[in-house]
């Protein structure tokens, strides 16, 4: 293999810096600068990198494939594919790189390079199931596209070590080891520079170093590693480095895999679980099959991932209960936008729920194969559809949805669910109260030094809820915001002011105390088929100055359609309080304290009891929408729907807000 001279490398990885450096969200820059001169001695991956496994079993040694299954296994694909012919048709006929040109150097339009490393792998695979050359053509294009982007990722910001950096490791080392029989030594020599090249960059700059924190609980940490450990399996007995990569990728996952869910809930949104979740377990399936080492026993979060994906799941399954960062609230649920088509095929919602697919099979799960089946069969599809092949084992015994439970409560994260069923004309609500990353981030934060907590795509909104009947959005969030605010949200605010340090950047969270966060709580969760009654105690959620002595709110349910939200509130002197309500298109006002969200059809009837005294006013929704990479809170301002702010009359220093909500179906 030529060489590569040390001292480019070193020049460029200096230059990526600048250049990330500059692209980076400021808020983030700081954020880290203050973790990381917290953390003294030697690393923490370090020893991590030493005692935990990452070296070839020895009967892979020299073999190909092996990353994630060998030719005897490929071969018994085969036999499953005679069987299950809608699974692998499906499959066949998603190969982008038979109908979708790569984008062509330097390829910065939005994750872009993201779809050349998947299509990569996918034309690869279906090649070594089929024979058949056009594959292996498509798979060489779609190479040949990776390797002409000098830059792997966004030339602004985080270039060579970002989420296509992953996705492009991921993609060419598994079609670099898949099709290392089917390559010419010229052309494997080719790849393999190519692969030693980016990886170097990315792990140069990943690797421990004295004093450096990371976000190990964060998509832009974990993608990255996923792609660099998929690559290092591929290359091991070839490039000596590659022990390296390995053993980095394991110390990282360890922290990965120790900072996720207790509980199944995934803090940055549906979104996000669609985005990120897959290279939760494309690094875990590689590391299984590479090393032996099955590091899903020790994830206890994942064996509860089929709730989350369920009960975020909204009636119909066309969309989900929006917490967080994801889409753009009433454009998107309006069919309209570009994250609308983003984030559908041929019309049908790619949640990559194959996922479940996975998870059933490794933990023997019947109601994860439920959940599958079901938003299969509510027409969603997957990003990669040949690992639904893959996954699916029919012997596994599914539960239907239909007998699952409809409501949960996700302790943790102190998020709640309910439905009426799982059928599409249900009602369905949720409520949220707690810490961003749930209560058990409190101990683990200090276990863990070097973990910096990065929950930007989270959101300060507890005390919200949104609501779902008639097969519409009442009430709720706001969608995917720049710069969040707690005005985007069903909850309060305080002469202006919202929860967290909000306002200043993308990360409302940054500088927080995640001790006070770790206050923010559910002190009551009671319900059935027929009610429901959830006590919040939300106080910690607003900085001292703010001047929050209480905020306690009552969620009251009965079925089929009431709500009551009570709030009892004091403060440290006279402040106005607002509570906001939020709709997609339109709120009327019938008289002075009634008021109907969404009129037309099924409507949400709102009457304020307390205080006596308000001020109300409907007005339009504005955020600032999320800007570029590296500049997310430098978005345009946007327009989402309309909101209704019931303020006090006066300033006061204790009151109490008691609302009525009644779902009407017409």
């Amino acid at each position: 293999m030529r060489s590569i001279n040390k001292t480019f490398l070193v020049t460029l990885l200096l230059l990526s810096f600048v250049v990330f450096a500059s692209g980076q969200d400021a808020q983030e820059l700081a954020a880290e600068k203050a973790a990381n001169a917290k953390l003294k001695g030697e690393h923490p991956l370090v020893a991590l990198a030493k005692e935990k496994p990452s070296s070839l079993r020895k009967d892979l040694v020299g073999v190909h494939p092996r990353v994630y299954m060998t030719q005897a296994e490929i071969d018994q694909l085969k036999e499953k594919a005679k069987t299950h012919k809608e699974l692998w048709n499906t499959a066949v006929s998603r190969v982008r790189a038979l109908t979708t040109e790569p984008a062509p150097a330097p390829a910065q339009e939005r994750r872009v390079q993201n779809e050349v490393g998947i299509g990569i792998a996918e034309a690869a695979f279906v090649y070594k199931m089929t024979g058949d050359k056009k594959y292996l053509d498509a798979a060489k294009k779609y190479i040949d596209a990776g390797i002409s982007y000098d830059v792997w990722g966004y030339t602004y910001n985080k270039p060579n070590v970002d989420l296509a950096a992953g996705h492009l490791l991921y993609g060419m080392g598994w079609a670099y080891d898949l099709l290392y029989n089917d390559l010419t030594p010229a052309e494997r020599t080719r790849i393999r520079e190519k692969l030693v090249r980016q990886a170097r960059l990315l792990h140069d700059f990943f690797k421990a170093k004295s004093g450096r924190t990371y976000a190990y609980s964060q998509n832009h940490t974990f993608i990255p590693i996923s792609g660099l450990a998929v690559t290092a399996y591929a290359l091991m007995d070839e490039v000596p480095e590659a022990k390296e990569w390995a053993a980095t990728s394991r110390a990282i996952f360890d922290r990965v895999l120790a900072t996720y869910s207790e509980d199944g809930y995934f803090y940055e949104s549906m979104e996000y679980w669609i985005f990120s979740t897959p290279w939760l377990v494309h690094y875990m399936d590689a590391h299984h099959r590479s090393t032996g080492e099955n590091l899903y026993e020790t994830t206890p979060g994942m064996k509860l991932a089929h709730k989350y994906a369920a009960h975020i799941t909204l009636p119909g399954a066309e969309f989900n209960f929006d917490f967080g960062d994801i889409y753009a609230g009433p454009v998107t649920r309006a069919r309209k936008g570009n994250d609308y088509d983003r984030e559908r095929i041929n019309g049908k919602f790619r949640t990559n729920y194959n996922i479940l697919y996975n998870l059933a099979n490794r933990y023997g799960n019947g109601e994860a194969q439920g959940v599958a089946d079901w938003l299969k069969a509510k027409g969603q599809v997957n990003a990669e559809e040949f690992w639904t092949f893959i996954w699916y084992n029919p012997s596994i015994k599914s539960v239907p949805i239909e007998q699952q439970p409809t409501r949960h409560n996700f302790e943790d994260h102190g998020v709640v669910f309910w439905r009426s069923s799982w059928k599409d004309d249900a009602t369905a609500w949720a409520f949220k109260a707690g810490p961003p990353e749930g209560h058990a981030a409190t101990e683990k934060s200090k276990a863990f030094p070097d973990w910096r907590l990065s929950s930007g795509h989270a959101h300060p909104d507890s005390g919200s809820f949104i609501i779902w009947a008639g097969g519409k959005y009442l009430t709720g969030d706001s969608g995917y915001a720049g710069v969040p605010l707690t005005e985007h949200h069903n909850t309060l605010v305080f002469d202006s002011m919202g929860q967290h340090k909000e306002g200043k950047g993308h990360d409302v969270f940054v500088g927080v105390s995640y001790d006070r966060m770790n206050l923010i709580k559910l002190t009551k969760v009671e319900m059935d088929d027929r009610q429901a009654q959830i006590v919040a105690d939300i106080t910690a959620a607003y900085e001292p100055e703010v001047g929050v002595k209480k905020f306690v709110r009552t969620f009251t349910f009965t079925a089929p359609d009431s709500f009551t939200v009570t709030d009892t509130v004091e403060t440290d002197k006279p402040r106005t309080i607002t509570s906001y309500l939020h709709a997609d298109t339109l709120i009327k006002q019938d008289s002075d304290r009634n008021y109907t969200l969404e009129p037309g059809g099924t409507n949400l009837a709102v009457e304020v009891i307390e205080p006596s005294d308000i001020a109300a006013k409907i007005e339009t929704n504005i955020l600032t929408a999320p800007g570029r990479p590296g500049s997310v809170d430098k978005g345009e301002r946007e327009e989402r729907g309309v909101r209704l702010a019931i303020s006090t009359g006066k300033a006061v220093s204790k009151t109490r807000f008691a609302v009525k909500l009644r779902v009407k179906k017409k």
